[in-house]
């Protein structure tokens, strides 16, 4: 079922599916909820799954300046608090997962447990933040459907990408969907986020971290540099990209509902 709610007079778009208790979907860079589609419909087999368009993404209208997590952060917040979800689980995929931590920060109360997915909690680089800024500028000069097309594909391990050429395209025409506002507020957010390390190290529910063993953006040596919480582990797809819930969805499932009966007990 979609639905929209009015946050700050914004719409905010999002889906729910199934019935129990709650996990909350956050979608990356270029991405919708769409880009969820096929995983929230079989975990929401067992629990009730909400995933949010982010303002400026899909059906959702995008925030004035200045573009940060927190408000970003704060959509997900009204969506629970009008759903009356008092407590949830957040899965925060790449930029999802910079969200999800600002989440963590500031509504410490919703906390039920927390998954990064292909995300890490540092700020970036100054190489990092000269790359973003590169980025605007090409999707200003009318290069933006190039960009989400070379996206979409080095989203996936090098050696993944023939066998997943529709979900390539299919997430190409998402990213293509993404207004150049949107995308543009999306990597201000990205460039200027704070580091969130000590969010993790101060987390005391149960903690998830999945990476890719194939991933170009997010590279598991990010490990050694974690304050990992005691309630936490790490999980290594050892055939995935950054799109570790299509290159391998099953075992990102089991991960994922592994999480949700530590959580809730199931």
């Amino acid at each position: 079922m979609e639905k929209q709610i009015y946050n700050n007079n914004l719409k905010i778009n999002y889906r729910i599916e199934g019935v129990g208790n709650s996990v909350v979907l956050i979608h990356g860079f270029l991405e919708t909820s769409e880009t969820w589609s096929d995983f929230s419909k079989d975990l929401s087999a067992n629990y009730q799954v909400i995933s949010i368009d982010l303002p400026g993404h899909g059906k959702s209208e995008l925030y004035d300046e200045p573009f940060t997590m927190c408000k970003y952060a704060g959509s997900i917040y009204a969506v629970l608090n009008f759903e009356n979800i008092s407590k949830t689980i957040i899965i925060g995929h790449s930029f999802g997962g910079y969200v999800a931590l600002a989440f963590a920060e500031n509504y410490p109360f919703m906390q039920a447990g927390l998954c990064l997915f292909h995300s890490s909690p540092f700020a970036d680089s100054k190489e990092k933040k000269k790359i973003r800024l590169e980025t605007i500028e090409q999707i200003k000069t009318g290069n933006k459907n190039i960009i989400c097309k070379n996206h979409s594909k080095a989203v996936y391990g090098e050696d993944n990408i023939d066998n997943f050429k529709t979900e390539i395209k299919k997430g190409e025409l998402i990213a293509k969907s993404i207004s150049e506002e949107g995308i543009i507020a999306s990597i201000l957010s990205m460039m200027n986020r704070k580091d969130r390390n000590f969010v993790l190290n101060e987390y005391e529910e149960p903690f998830l971290y999945i990476l890719g063993r194939k991933d170009r953006f997010i590279t598991e040596s990010i490990i050694n540099q974690l304050d990992i919480p005691k309630t936490g582990r790490f999980e290594i797809l050892e055939n995935s990209g950054h799109m570790g819930m299509t290159e391998e969805k099953e075992k990102s499932l089991k991960l994922i509902r592994n999480l949700c009966r530590e959580v809730y007990g199931e």
